[in-house]
């Protein structure tokens, strides 16, 4: 998908044929902005499978699984076996996991990290093994080369949230953490070497319109804290409802279930008077609050920034789930929860329907592949003896949608995406790259470069196309070309080229 997917694509891809892995280029041109690892193995990926979109997932997709078993392992042993199981079913089965699986970005990757430290800290909270917390800090370290320095906050917020309700200071002062702390100096020496050499010794290089940028403080403060403090130019007016307001879609179906955790939660800990015991946990509940707090603050905000913290609302949700499932609690509240989401996921595979038969028509074959599956979910919906119905309806009816969102909507839809349509038609008629420009195109196209597995040249009058032979523009471009009597042919896609 065009935009952020398609260029960390095209980046990858540019970092293969350079082979260099130090420093970032975006179809030449100095890149700084997102930190190396994503491109790293997407680009180690291509060198075994190719440029092309399995090439570029694939890393992505085994991140998304290890999240996955991550989470399990942390909710295992903060809540036991079955909590651990519904952990890992509740991420799996988010709309928002379908979503980063399908347009890869930073966080899938970035997740995985993020939740592998936090087990694994954990594990040697539990168990005193130092190799555990070494592990956890380089799980750390490789977070911050996904995404900056995110990957630490959220599990010092975790953390430092647990500690501080139970009242463990020492755990503030432990001699294992200086150890820790040069795994990660180490492990970010490369990155911070290739920005070194690709930015700071360079304070003559003009990056957003501005010279004497330092990469790395640009990594360890601006990307990421110069969005709070109003250093950073990127704005977007997002306020601090913006991430909550977007999970009613991204955490569906379980958003209506982990609001009523959390307020839970948090009205448990007034009644405690702001003190836990060694029992209970608050680096899930905590930590997803403080995270969502430090990104709800920042002056520019996207739909996908929380995806980091939903391993935590997961196991904040599996646990109220087994609460009201095995433990009997709240019995009202769940018998409306229940009518509720079953409504909701019924809603949610017509709405499937509707795209499948009406909006984007596919093979009888399909659709009635859609209505057999339907048809096995409103049977075991109104089967009454069924033990976990409730995350058992919402899980199943969430991988239906999507089996279906994935393999036919998606793929129809981005039969519209002019930038993959010509890459893929350069590439399979094996056009010379050199002899095509681009003009008066909107953006992004990113993605016209990744799939002609070349950078096509833009102009921005017709005089500089000179032994261009194919021009790919849109409607004014044409207006211009007909004024100038320039002669030409349409030779594909109905005027884009």
């Amino acid at each position: 998908m065009d935009i952020d997917a398609s260029q960390y694509a095209e980046i990858s891809r540019e970092m293969l044929q350079k082979g260099d892995y130090i420093h970032l280029y975006d179809r030449g041109i100095d890149y700084l902005d997102k930190p190396p690892f994503l491109f790293w193995v997407s680009a180690a990926s291509m060198h075994i499978f190719g440029v092309n979109n399995f090439g570029y997932k694939f890393p992505s997709i085994l991140f998304a699984l290890w999240a996955l078993f991550a989470t399990y392992k942390l909710a295992k042993l903060l809540y036991g076996e079955a909590t651990g199981r519904a952990s890992a079913l509740v991420l799996a089965c988010c709309q928002g996991m379908f979503l980063m699986t399908n347009d890869v970005r930073c966080d899938t990757i970035l997740m995985s990290w993020t939740i592998t430290a936090i087990w694994l800290i954990q594990e040697w909270l539990v168990k005193n093994k130092l190799y555990y917390l070494l592990l956890g800090f380089a799980a750390i370290a490789f977070g911050m080369m996904t995404k900056g320095p995110i990957a630490l906050a959220v599990p010092a917020f975790c953390f430092i949230s647990d500690w501080i309700l139970k009242r463990q200071w020492r755990n503030f002062f432990r001699w294992a953490y200086l150890p820790g702390l040069v795994v990660i100096a180490v492990l970010l020496l490369p990155m911070s070497i290739g920005l070194y050499q690709q930015f700071d010794l360079h304070p003559e290089k003009i990056i957003d319109h501005k010279q004497g940028i330092s990469g790395l403080r640009f990594f360890y403060w601006s990307q990421s804290f110069g969005r709070i403090t109003g250093e950073s130019p990127w704005k977007n007016g997002a306020d601090i409802s913006f991430l909550l307001v977007n999970m009613l879609w991204s955490f569906l179906p379980w958003i209506f279930l982990f609001i009523p955790a959390l307020i839970v939660n948090i009205i448990q800990l007034f009644r405690q008077k702001f003190r836990i015991i060694k029992e209970q946990e608050w680096l899930t509940t905590g930590g997803f609050i403080l995270s969502y707090l430090a990104l709800g603050v920042s002056a520019y905000q996207l739909p996908h920034y929380i995806f980091i913290a939903f391993p935590l609302a997961a196991i904040t949700t599996a646990r109220f789930l087994n609460e009201l499932t095995e433990e009997g609690k709240y019995p009202k509240l769940y018998n409306v929860l229940k009518q509720f989401l079953s409504a909701l996921m019924f809603i949610i595979l017509l709405v499937t329907f509707v795209l499948i038969r009406y909006i984007f028509p596919a093979s009888y074959i399909v659709v009635g592949a859609w209505v057999l599956l339907f048809i096995c979910w409103l049977y075991f919906a109104f089967q009454k003896s069924l033990k976990g119905k409730l995350i058992w309806l919402s899980a199943t009816g969430m991988i239906i949608a999507n089996i279906f969102l994935t393999n036919h909507v998606y793929y129809t839809l981005l039969q519209y995406q002019v930038g993959s349509q010509v890459g893929r038609y350069i590439h399979a008629h094996t056009i010379n790259p050199g002899e095509v420009a681009e003009y008066k195109m909107q953006d992004p196209l990113n993605a016209l470069h990744f799939y002609a597995q070349a950078h096509i040249t833009g102009v921005d009058t017709l005089s500089e196309t000179g032994n261009k032979k194919y021009l790919l523009t849109m409607d004014k471009g044409m207006d211009d070309i007909r004024h100038s009597k320039y002669p030409y042919a349409i030779i594909e896609g109905g005027g884009i080229i």
